[in-house]
């Protein structure tokens, strides 16, 4: 590529008409967006020349790139400047509704209950477990705040795994957001931490049970693909490990984990449309990993391990997923038997073994449901949640011999809730229910389930929230949510946040659309490809819906999304921008010709049978006609705010930047266009809890400016 002018232009005299600017008119007078020189860039690909005037923002090491960032920063503060109150306000609220020293509910693994604590004042989590009984002596595992110590910027620790011994921890730390983790070591019996540590790794690890090897996973250093699998001897240095398992094929990503028996280690190895297994006893991890079974195409499979059998959750001959078994030494598919056979409405989507119990969840109708199944052939049950709309998930159960099942329960109205389950009786006890301060009352809030209709007939689930009253004559403010990729759904949940939104009189929806598996993995399949603009046209049917049944209008509907959800906003802005006011579009993936394009960067290879191989002019064609980056035009576009962060390992930070560039100098009209880059973080934003607090204030400041609602 040739520079042919200088790369940045700061703060330009210019003033040009395509700029975005405040609410409702321009820039304050003397103050003009950052504007990136334009260096013409050309692909051809299937006889199309492609040109990217804005492919240079990719060079992350470069000064000038830097410097246009940080000036976009600028521009973006002086621009909300006016929101500074209601920023700090919106801040002060979340700290003043969310307990600063609040604990998790401890969970028994083993001879200990394990759980983590928030202190006030600190930003991070202290880890801590207390041996035999909860009244026991605390013993802190991990202080996050003292590792952090020095790190201003990002710091996170991920992966933190216990021996079975358990006097050994291993975890990895983040220091910068780009998921680069050093794994370290300490003894928990003396409490010190060994100097011998592994480098440029994942989080991703798995102890054996001789308490001495550990295995963990590697990435490609430019892809970021999880790639190889290493073998760790205690107290070697990092040099002499040793390799277990190499990926060849770049389409597929790899990692390790234990059974829930804890009886093997087993290697996984997955693509969008197949999984392939390979396992070793962990009391004998120097043996060699055997295969389980040979990936096909279009086999999605996982497994796990209960007595003399292993488990699989399974598509073959099984659109929504069957569940079977095998001995453990009989792995091919002639020795499955069936289990629990599929259903054409009901989604399987997961299930965890205990010694008495087989626990399922599903999903059916968009929503979850846990279905309890005895080993001994007695009666059959489902546990009963009464509100419309709400998720429900088992979690932290690590005891085999056990008829309680823990689970985590929340709605829109709900805190997080967690609960213990006794299987035989049917009791719940409820364990904990997240206590939100600041006077909140669940009954002062209404939670729906609404059921849009699409342009093609399907009938597209929506989760609403609004406070008791509201009218529905269309002077409401709404803000719609979505995402819609890689079979992911959203669920109804709880956000304390979300409450600053519902006491300022704004709607909060959920539409649940066609590339997430809400309504079965049919949903998944219309919704990906080259059926993916069905994800886009539903959100905006859903958007049109609110509009028509009064919840909101035009002016006052606000949209939402992250990553792939910021794919959805960059493609609903560009193809229906008068039905909103404004949107938030958070590490969005919007350049998606170009990144399919380049193999060289995190995700491509993996994510073809998700979007297409734009190297097939059919996929090409398709990609190209909704990609939010390649369908700017010179239009009005609603008020956008885009995030993202520099060192984002998903997306990456230059295709947002790209695509604000581009809609800089080409689209229409005076609506606001701010661009905010996080330099010292990644995918996930920032890590210290109060620069959380600020990053949401500063995002629902914006939102809330844009359509209208003030103190």
């Amino acid at each position: 590529m040739r520079k042919t002018e200088s790369l940045v232009t700061l703060f330009t005299l210019i003033a040009l008409a395509a700029c975005g600017g405040g609410q409702d008119a321009g820039p304050p007078a003397g103050l003009e967006p950052p504007l990136a020189a334009a260096v013409p860039h050309e692909m051809e690909i299937h006889g199309d020349v492609r040109v990217d005037n804005y492919y240079w923002l990719n060079q992350r090491d470069n000064p000038e790139v830097i410097a246009y960032l940080e000036a976009e920063n600028e521009y973006t503060e002086a621009m909300t400047a006016h929101t500074a109150a209601l920023q700090e306000t919106l801040a002060a609220e979340f700290k003043e509704r969310i307990k600063q020293d609040d604990s998790s509910v401890p969970y028994r693994e083993g001879s200990y209950f394990y759980y983590s604590r928030m202190e006030e004042g600190k930003d991070y989590p202290i880890y801590a477990r207390k041996k035999g009984s909860v009244a026991a002596a605390e013993e802190i595992l991990l202080d996050v705040n003292e590792l952090a110590a020095g790190h201003d910027g990002y710091f996170r620790v991920g992966g933190a795994e216990i021996a079975e011994d358990e006097n050994l921890l291993a975890y990895g730390v983040d220091d910068v957001g780009r998921r680069i983790y050093t794994i370290y070591f300490k003894n928990l019996a003396t409490g010190e931490t060994s100097d011998k540590t592994i480098e440029d790794v994942t989080s991703n690890i798995a102890w054996a049970n001789d308490n001495k090897t550990l295995f963990y996973t590697r990435q490609d250093p430019t892809t970021l693909r999880y790639y190889q699998i290493w073998k760790h001897k205690l107290g070697t240095d990092a040099d002499d490990d040793v390799l277990v398992y190499d990926e060849q094929d770049d389409t597929f990503n790899c990692g390790v984990g234990k059974t829930q028996s804890k009886r093997y280690v087993v290697i996984s190895c997955s693509q969008t449309l197949a999984n392939e297994f390979r396992y070793v006893d962990a009391a004998t991890p120097d043996a060699e990993f055997k295969l389980f079974l040979e990936r096909q195409r279009g086999h999605e499979y996982d497994i796990d391990h209960y007595g003399d059998h292993f488990y699989i959750r399974t598509n073959d001959s099984a659109t929504n997923f069957r569940l079977m078994k095998t001995p453990v030494d009989r792995t091919a598919m002639s020795h499955w038997t069936e289990v629990i056979p599929t259903r054409e409405d009901v989604l399987l989507s997961g299930f965890q073994i205990f010694k008495d119990h087989l626990v399922v969840t599903e999903r059916s109708e968009g929503l979850i449901n846990l279905r309890v199944i005895p080993w001994d052939g007695s009666e059959e049950h489902y546990i009963e949640f009464d509100e419309p709309a709400y998720v429900a998930f088992p979690r932290d159960n690590y005891e085999f011999d056990t008829a309680i099942l823990r689970f985590h329960y929340e709605s829109m109205t709900t805190p997080d809730s967690v609960f213990d389950y006794d299987m035989n009786t049917r009791e719940r006890t409820l364990l904990k229910e997240d206590e939100v301060l600041g006077g909140f009352d669940k009954d002062n809030y209404v939670a729906k389930r609404l059921w849009a209709t699409a342009r093609d007939g399907e009938r597209l689930p929506i989760s609403l929230v609004h406070r008791k009253g509201l009218e529905l004559d269309g002077s409401n403010s709404l803000l719609l949510g979505g995402y819609g990729s890689y079979g992911s759904s959203r669920s109804a949940s709880f956000s304390p946040f979300r409450i600053s939104l519902l006491d300022r009189g704004m709607v909060y929806a959920i539409a649940h659309i066609r590339g997430g598996q809400e309504m079965g993995r049919r949903w998944y399949d219309d919704g990906k490809l080259l059926n993916k603009k069905n994800t886009f046209t539903d959100f905006i049917d859903c958007g049109q819906y609110l509009v028509d049944e009064k919840y909101t209008s035009p002016d006052r509907l606000a949209a939402q999304g992250g990553s792939a959800g910021g794919l959805l906003i960059g493609a609903v802005v560009n193809m229906a921008p008068d039905l909103f006011r404004a949107a938030h579009a958070a590490v969005p993936f919007v350049d998606v010709v170009t990144t399919m394009l380049d193999d060289s960067i995190p995700l491509t290879t993996g994510e073809y049978d998700e979007w297409g191989d734009p190297k097939v002019k059919e996929y090409y064609d398709y990609i190209k006609s909704y990609s939010p980056y390649d369908n700017v035009e010179a239009k009005d576009y609603p008020a956008l705010l885009v995030t993202t962060g520099l060192h984002d390992s998903q997306v990456q930070y230059f295709e947002p930047a790209k695509w604000v560039a581009k809609l800089r100098v080409t689209k229409t009209g005076d609506s606001a266009l701010l661009l905010q880059t996080e330099m010292e973080a990644g995918h996930g934003g920032a890590s210290a809890r109060d620069k959380q607090y600020a990053e949401t204030a500063f995002e629902y400041a914006f939102l809330l400016d844009q359509v209208g609602v003030s103190e």
